[in-house]
């Protein structure tokens, strides 16, 4: 809602603006009113219609990005929808029954100097139409080209002053073990002055195997920024080698929705010469300044009972393969289900479990001494069907389309996303992977094309009902044109803009230039529509231009400040989510700041060529119907 307060007022300051001219010109307040929006309301529907045209198809966008768009284009749309009708019916009564009249009658010809200025600028640029063309697209080219200084990426690193680690010991560890290693790196970590209270968890709930007891995290709430000397990623990679060299586990750092920063998926078909590709890359990318803590995710190593039946043994004793892997599982993992054994209290039942002392479970001794029942009922040891053995294998294996998967994870340190994957693609060792191993997109990375994508698509549409909106208000395919022109110049600006400030062009800015996309038709809106209007009541084509830019330059400057101003507290706010509030409305400033300058000056010059435009072709139409029509009397007769 922060984003569209500057909209909201937008066409109630064009509508007190207008009754204010009139009453300055001697009306009184009420018939001011009256005149006044029936003078300014095509130009207001339009302007709304537009905006909504925008920001509608925004909230059918889809996958994970679409949690962020979809509330924010229905938002938009409903609240522009209401300003309207605001701005349609209660501004003007409002302003019949407040606004003062003038006591005395202005003239029409007193204008302020500065709009004196603004005109002989004007009449300069029509005057000069190639030139003032040259120089808005040298800007525009420019401003564009400007965007290979920009990196890309998904999500700022704001300082939200939480950090979350995700600790994996190997599986099987029984959770006493787990909470003592938390604890211990807990305890550790107190020391440092950045941290303020630690949270721990141990054996947490994991999707495939319930409560995972190996796994724990530590949740650190650290300081306010002003309270410490580095910022969260800072403080985060200073204690990355610290628990690398003190935990006897696996770490990750997440973000706030568990996803990684740094995430490379691969997928191959043979797990040993995926593996060796992957530490092989492993290493190459760890040289790469800005990704640090680098490693392999894979499945962790957990200790596997080998039970090898001999045939020859079970056909004698006829000892059923399926009554070996109870026993064995019975005996070193229990069994809790319906049919196992319950002891009955008077306010509760407990299930009774037999199974080996932890000592034992690991003794192939003990386990080949356990009796399993044949099919004649009688009882034989394992180990005279069996051959059983110890050895360590993954805990889970993971696949994608049925081939094996593994993933090379990192924090970033200075990099953005885009730069990151820029720098690992062009890695000899990414290179030279066998075709046998597929890289797929993952996690932020993945996020972060589909929101290109999915934003791409939407534009398109958008300014695509946009201009069918314009030609249906303005019945003409022509003037559409010149209104749309004011969008790549407010882009060329936003890029400008994020250039200076340093930002990066990722999910904040994207919703700032969608809000741009919206609002910067506006400008043009109101310059077009007054100049058919003038040309329609009888002036020139020249005079028609002037009086409108003299007539609507106020109104234009106002609402851009207004948005401008709702903008401001954005770049100054300080905070968890600075990092995402500032680059959005500094891409909006920008970009208003440089579709208004270049409105005012160039939206008039592509009007007179447009219209130009429009004398050529008509004529030509008209020649061509008749032709056609003389064609079809002929043969007729």
């Amino acid at each position: 809602m922060t984003l569209v307060i500057g909209i909201l007022v937008d066409d109630a300051i064009v509508e007190i603006e207008n009754i204010q001219k009139y009453i300055e010109r001697g009306e009184r307040p009420y018939l001011a009113a009256l005149k006044a929006s029936d003078a300014i309301g095509f130009a207001i529907v339009a302007i709304t219609l537009t905006i909504i045209a925008v920001f509608l198809p925004v909230s059918f966008i889809g996958g994970f990005v679409g949690k962020y768009f979809v509330p924010f284009g229905i938002t938009v749309s409903a609240a522009v929808l209401s300003s309207l009708l605001v701005a349609r019916l209660v501004t003007p009564l409002m302003a019949a029954y407040l606004l003062l009249p003038t006591k005395k009658q202005q003239s029409k010809h007193v204008i302020p100097n500065w709009i004196n200025r603004y005109t002989r600028l004007l009449m300069m640029t029509l005057k000069h139409r190639k030139i003032a063309l040259s120089l808005a697209f040298i800007f525009l080219i420019g401003s564009i080209s400007s965007i290979a200084y920009l990196p890309i990426g998904f999500m700022p690193n704001g300082d939200i002053s939480v950090s979350q680690i995700d600790v994996e010991l190997p599986p099987g560890t029984p959770v006493e073990e787990t909470q003592k290693a938390v604890r211990n790196m807990a305890e550790k970590l107190k020391e440092r002055t950045e941290v303020e209270s630690i949270y721990t968890i141990a054996g947490i709930s994991d999707d495939a195997d319930g409560i995972a007891q190996h796994k724990g995290q530590i949740i650190l709430t650290l300081t306010s920024p002003n309270e410490r000397e580095m910022s969260q990623k800072q403080f985060e990679n200073s204690i990355a080698h610290f628990l690398q060299q003190t935990l006897d586990a696996r770490y990750t750092f997440s973000n706030s929705d568990g996803s990684k920063e740094f995430s490379l998926t691969f997928t191959g078909a043979n797990p040993k010469e995926l593996e060796t590709q992957m530490h092989k890359l492993r290493d190459s990318i760890a040289n790469i300044k800005g990704i640090n803590n680098v490693r392999v995710i894979k499945p962790l190593l957990r200790k596997e009972l080998i039970v090898t039946p001999n045939l020859q043994d079970l056909g004698r004793t006829a000892v059923n393969v399926e009554e070996i892997a109870s026993t064995l599982r019975i005996a070193t993992m229990g069994e809790n289900n319906s049919r196992s054994a319950k002891f009955n209290l008077p306010e509760r039942q407990l299930t009774l479990q037999v199974i080996l002392p932890d000592n034992q479970k690991n003794d192939v001794d003990v386990l080949n001494n356990l009796y399993v029942r044949s099919d004649g009922e009688k009882a034989v040891p394992i180990k005279s069907v069996t051959h059983i053995d110890f050895s360590d294998g993954p805990s889970q294996i993971d696949r994608i389309n049925r081939a094996r998967k593994m993933s090379i994870e990192g924090n970033l340190d200075g990099l953005s996303l885009g730069e990151a994957l820029e720098s690992v693609t062009t890695l000899p060792e990414y290179q030279s992977l066998p075709k046998s191993i597929e890289p797929l997109e993952y996690g932020d990375m993945e996020f972060m094309l589909d929101m290109f994508e999915r934003f791409s698509t939407t534009m398109f549409f958008s300014v695509l009902l946009v201009f069918a909106i314009l030609i249906i208000l303005f019945k003409d395919f022509m003037q559409p044109i010149t209104i749309l022109v004011a969008l790549p110049f407010s882009i060329g600006g936003a890029i400008i803009a994020l250039v200076l400030y340093g930002a990066m062009i990722d999910l904040p800015v994207i919703i700032g230039i969608l809000m741009l996309m919206g609002i910067v038709t506006k400008n043009s809106i109101l310059l077009v529509e007054f100049i058919l209007e003038k040309e329609r009541s009888g002036l020139n084509r020249q005079e028609a231009i002037i009086e409108a830019g003299q007539e609507r330059i106020r109104p234009i400057i106002m609402t851009t400040f207004a948005m401008i101003a709702g903008m401001v507290p954005l770049v100054l706010t300080t905070g968890a989510d600075a990092g995402f509030r500032a680059p959005m409305a500094i891409a909006v400033i920008g970009g208003l700041m440089s579709s208004t300058v270049l409105s005012l000056l160039f939206v008039p010059v592509i009007y007179s060529l447009m219209d130009d435009l429009k004398k050529k072709i008509l004529p030509l139409l008209a020649k061509c119907t008749s032709v056609t029509q003389a064609d079809r009397n002929i043969k007729h007769w």
